[in-house]
């Protein structure tokens, strides 16, 4: 959780700050994540969302084809 102010970003791979897109806090670069629904988005952990599966491209259907197809015959 960041304090109000400096922020330490001692021993971190990154010696930079960013900014949550959804809640406007800074926030080490390190402690961002990109948004799974909006790639765009860069937000801290506490903002980041589960991956909405209605986003997520249609399974492709399956090729089903009968073993033995018999032909339609006319019923009188």
């Amino acid at each position: 959780m960041p304090t109000e102010g400096y922020l330490d970003t001692r021993g971190k791979q990154y010696l930079a700050i960013g900014i949550c897109n959804r809640r406007s806090r800074k926030f080490p670069l390190e402690e961002l994540y990109k948004d799974p629904n909006s790639p765009g988005l860069r937000v801290c952990r506490e903002d980041l969302d589960q991956l909405d599966p209605w986003r997520e491209p249609p399974r492709t259907p399956e090729q089903i084809a009968l073993r033995y197809p018999r032909p339609d015959e006319v019923l009188s």
